[in-house]
């Protein structure tokens, strides 16, 4: 199983652990919301919890959850700006559709 970060992606979240000051990375997982199920949950995690899997892309740590994970093995996420906005953008190959606005999908 792999996750992976595009470079842009791994330089938005190094700049975002140095200005924050500490943390050994960021921590990627699921929630239930929106209107089609799932939604992405990012946080920055000072210490890893039994049963984290530990990705390293760029010199960045992603760490995932084992319930989280099998929903997202493959995930790509990258950092894009689009004229005034920029966020993170996640390309999931086990996404099976998305809601009209985009916080949500299903598997």
């Amino acid at each position: 199983m792999a996750i992976t970060l595009t470079e842009a992606a791994a330089e938005r979240v190094k700049n975002y652990l140095t200005n924050r000051g500490k943390g050994i990375g960021l921590r990627l997982g699921l929630k239930t919301s929106g209107c089609s199920g799932l939604a992405y949950v990012l946080e920055f995690v000072d210490e890893l919890q039994p049963g984290d899997e530990v990705f390293e892309e760029h010199g960045v740590n992603l760490i995932v959850d084992a319930k989280s994970l099998i929903h997202m093995d493959g995930l790509q996420v990258d950092f894009v700006k689009e004229g005034l906005n920029e966020g993170f953008k996640f390309d999931n190959p086990n996404a099976t559709g998305e809601c009209g606005c985009g916080e949500s999908f299903t598997v």
